[in-house]
């Protein structure tokens, strides 16, 4: 059994900060299992707790999910000096957490995105061998051919390998959705490359069975329900 301080567990499991923790054990209105705590660095087994503040229960999370619908102008990143990121469009209540975007998105690519702190989660979605699909939406400067879309079907080569299947549906003469099961760096401008189109819009749409909801607006973050977690993960 593994004990942690009371204010960390409180911390990482709610949107408190260490801060707001101290000064509310401090009042006397947070309880653990029905003790009263008298002081933040009391320990617990996080594994088998039950956390009241001023009588209401805390919905301790083991971890967060956030759907994101990335603008464009934001790196993929947790940090990056000079350069907007999309953990600056998380709010503040989130940050107090080790969240991360599970994969990435060029900074000129819009779309659905999940921020998670999760690890084994962003694995499993990541991972090619998992066969988490991707969905994008994707303008090209020339015509989509034959030749592209059965070229994707056999897999494109690039330099680091050869691709995985991917499948392109067209909706008018420059306009595709491209599934792919895999993500490596720039992938899909680097499979048109092979065809001499550059790629003048990139809008992911998609992951596993999941729809980026309706409702979010480009640079628009919220919770991921329980079911919508279940639809990213399918395969």
């Amino acid at each position: 059994m593994s004990l942690k301080r009371i204010d960390k567990i409180i911390s990482e499991k709610s949107f408190f900060s260490r801060k707001e923790i101290k000064k509310m054990i401090n009042k006397g209105i947070i309880h653990v299992n029905g003790d009263k705590i008298s002081k933040p660095e009391e320990k617990y087994d996080e594994s088998d707790i039950e956390i009241t503040i001023n009588g209401e229960r805390v919905n301790v999370k083991e971890h967060i999910y956030l759907i994101l619908n990335k603008p464009k102008g934001y790196v993929s990143s947790t940090k990056m000096e000079n350069k907007k990121t999309v953990i600056d469009l998380v709010p503040e209540k989130y940050k107090s957490r080790n969240i991360f975007p599970a994969g990435r998105l060029d900074k000129d690519t819009t779309g659905f995105m999940i921020i998670t702190d999760d690890g084994k989660f962003a694995h499993n979605i990541l991972s090619p061998r998992k066969h988490v699909k991707k969905i994008y939406e994707v303008i090209i400067d020339i015509p989509i051919t034959d030749e592209m879309i059965e070229g994707f079907k056999r897999g494109i080569e690039l330099k680091e390998g050869k691709c995985k299947p991917a499948i392109i549906e067209v909706i008018n003469r420059n306009k595709a959705r491209i599934t792919i099961m895999e993500g490596k760096y720039h992938q899909i401008k680097r499979m048109f490359a092979k065809y001499r189109a550059n790629v003048t819009n990139l809008n992911r749409i998609c992951i596993g069975n999941l729809e980026i909801p309706k409702e979010l607006k480009l640079g628009d973050i919220r919770e991921a329900t329980e079911e919508e977690l279940r639809k990213i993960q399918e395969i």
